[in-house]
């Protein structure tokens, strides 16, 4: 099977309240982007590799967690414990009880994280790479010298980064950048409505991605590579779960990539993904047979010509 590394600093002990027959029901998962990535493209087929830290107690309830999720794991031991919530879902909605995140790692830490992870990249079709949490957390260099040295050994590169760590990582040259729109309005320093998403996705192309995947909720997505730009329509949904919806694309993705089909169907999928993830409690546990109808229902058409619009404003 394709194999995909996923950078995912730092994996996130999960505790949700919800309500059953009147009654409590607590449920215990392991969270955060790179776990949600990875779950996503273990599901698809790939076999990922999910490299991040783990510590303290909470670190003790995760690790199993993890181990029960597809793939292998490159985990690198902190003195700090791993982040962990609880969220009370008991009346529907998301709401945060508390909540204790991680801190920065120490530098042999970081050396053994960085390490491992490149060398886990370097045996894999494809590297995606996802935020640390807290943003904060790791030295934003270090996202530009793990996507330059995938790409100078032949791995596809997936990039899902928050400002200042996308702009690190352009400087590698990264094959996709995933992000959504509001992101891409924050690396610009300016809105992204209109004619500007799509100038705005062309500005990442000329900074360094090959390919630039802008989501926006419900609403289409725009894809955007030299050789035109695509919208990419998810099937409706009127009521589900947003969080984790992105990540599950970025999975979906980076696993078709893994497989060797192209972009256009790495897309179709990716949108399966996210519209499976939005009706389901549990972040990237969408099944395969329901990403596969869904992606069913997507529709891939070639985006409006906005060649005549304004230069993307900001930076």
């Amino acid at each position: 099977m394709a194999t995909v590394t996923v950078f995912g600093p730092n994996p996130l002990l999960n505790i949700t309240i919800e309500s059953r027959d009147g009654a409590d029901d607590i449920h215990l998962h392991a969270g955060g982007q790179g776990v949600w990535v990875a779950r996503t493209a273990g599901e698809l087929g790939a076999t990922p590799v999910l490299c991040g830290m783990i510590g303290g107690e909470p670190g003790e309830l995760l690790r199993p967690l993890l181990e029960a999720l597809p793939g292998r794991l490159r985990l690198v031991e902190t003195a700090t414990p791993s982040g962990s919530s609880v969220v009370d879902r008991r009346e529907g909605e998301r709401r945060a009880l508390a909540a204790a995140w991680s801190a920065a790692p120490s530098r042999h830490e970081l050396d053994d994280l960085m390490s491992a992870t490149s060398a886990a990249a370097l045996d894999s079709s494809v590297l995606a790479v996802c935020n640390p949490w807290p943003g904060h957390l790791l030295p934003v260099d270090v996202y530009g010298g793990l996507v330059a040295d995938a790409r100078a050994n032949g791995v596809t590169v997936i990039v899902d980064l928050s400002t200042p760590r996308l702009d690190s990582a352009l400087e590698g040259r990264p094959d996709v950048v995933k992000i959504n729109d509001w992101e891409l309005a924050e690396y610009l320093a300016a809105p992204v409505d209109g004619p500007r998403l799509r100038a705005g996705a062309e500005l990442l192309l000329e900074r360094g991605a090959g390919a630039a995947v802008i989501t926006r909720g419900a609403d289409p997505a725009l894809a955007v590579t030299a050789e035109g730009a695509w919208t990419i329509v998810p099937p409706r949904l009127e009521l589900g779960y947003r969080e984790g919806c992105g990540d599950s694309m970025m999975g979906a993705m980076a696993a078709t990539l893994a497989d060797g089909r192209d972009l256009e169907t790495a897309l179709v999928l990716g949108a399966g993904a996210g519209a499976a993830c939005f009706l389901r409690h549990g972040l990237g546990s969408a099944k395969r047979a329901v990403i596969e109808d869904l992606a069913g229902r997507v529709l891939l058409q070639p985006a409006e010509d906005l060649s005549s619009s304004p230069q993307a404003p900001g930076r």
